[in-house]
């Protein structure tokens, strides 16, 4: 009994632990922003800082894509292009950060340790990552968005919405055409929201924690973008 209560519980908690996360990021980056308060407040601010010493926390913000990894597998099979995009740029993070847990804790150190390197730009970068994660979320956030307001939304339409809203700008031909095989084998409304239902307990559930996540992922958003255009990689284009 117990064990199938812990994958219930497994189970039902993807959104729900997605939004935790996102709960706990707040509540973290206050507490470091009063934090430097308390310490830099007679420090010059050096020129290229971010408003507030801008704090991106590596790894809560890699749970909060990996979040993405288990949607898309939802929507299934179809998206593996995305997916594997998501995942070869979630794992190249991951492995700056192992390279110095502590400095690298912060996003923010990444990309400016690429910026003065002048290796931003470069294919493999974690500048490039990020801004193709960024850009993922976008798309969630979109999606998740276009089913919570409506639940009998028609999945095909939600995801080419969403697409062409957040990723399509920024794709160029051979990108546009693997996503445009891909949406053609979006599953059902039925099957989706069944999966998604299934694990929020019941209906009005999910369309709170929809909701939650949405207004808790949008002012994170603006603030990943704020970060891109600062470090001018919000104009970054794939083939």
């Amino acid at each position: 009994m117990k064990r199938r209560r812990e994958m219930e519980k497994q189970c039902s908690s993807e959104l729900r632990s997605t939004i935790d996360e996102l709960s706990l990021l707040v509540v973290m980056k206050l507490k470091h922003h009063h934090h430097h308060h308390l310490h830099h407040d007679s420090d010059p601010v050096a020129a290229d800082d971010l408003p507030n010493n801008t704090h991106i926390p590596t790894k809560p913000f890699l749970s909060i894509c990996s979040f993405l990894l288990h949607l898309l597998d939802k929507i299934g099979p179809t998206m593996a292009v995305l997916r594997q995009d998501v995942q070869r740029n979630i794992l190249r993070l991951e492995k700056m950060h192992e390279s110095d847990p502590v400095l690298y804790s912060n996003v923010v150190e990444i990309l400016k340790k690429e910026a003065s390197e002048g290796t931003s730009r470069k294919i493999t970068s974690c500048s490039k990552a990020f801004v193709w994660l960024t850009r993922s979320l976008d798309f969630t956030a979109t999606f998740l968005d276009l089913i919570g307001n409506d639940l009998e939304v028609n999945i095909e339409e939600a995801v080419k919405d969403a697409y062409e809203a957040t990723l399509k700008p920024w794709h160029g031909w051979i990108s546009s055409t693997a996503y445009r095989v891909a949406l053609k084998l979006v599953p059902d409304n039925k099957t989706l929201i069944g999966i998604l239902i299934s694990e929020a307990k019941d209906r009005e559930t999910l369309i709170d924690e929809l909701k939650s996540l949405t207004s808790l992922l949008a002012p994170f958003l603006n603030e990943l973008h704020t970060v891109l255009e600062t470090y001018e990689l919000h104009k970054i284009k794939a083939t």
